[in-house]
């Protein structure tokens, strides 16, 4: 596997694993409505504390998903679009991978189907 490859594979791991988590994915929504927000403004909207949610935006940032800039005393996180935008590739890549295989598979049993019919 090459380099590049391992590290989109490492980027990939890294998304679904910060994805697992339905908190995770709630905090990205949210600031994909909002556009940017602080993990003061994040809390107000779920049933966990500041500290929880800063917590929670350490992984999605680690994972390339979420972006934090200081403005003031104030951290304020927005949405990196293009690692969602990798990963939706590489989840695209796998669908047709496994397209293809069906089809052939379907090719097969329908030529042996043929083949068997008199």
């Amino acid at each position: 596997m090459t380099d590049e490859r391992q590290g989109s594979v490492g980027v990939v791991d890294s998304v679904l694993v910060a994805l697992a988590d339905n908190t995770r994915r709630e905090l990205l929504q949210l600031l994909a409505a909002q556009g940017e927000a602080t993990a003061t403004t994040l809390a107000e909207s779920l049933p966990i504390s500041r500290q929880a949610v800063a917590k929670h935006l350490a992984v999605l940032d680690a994972a390339g998903l979420v972006s934090g800039s200081r403005v003031g005393r104030e951290v304020r996180y927005a949405v990196k679009p293009a690692t969602l935008d990798a990963t939706a590739r590489w989840m695209t890549m796998l669908a047709a991978d496994w397209d293809r295989r069906l089809a052939k598979i379907k090719h097969i049993a329908e030529a042996a189907e043929r083949h068997d019919t008199p």
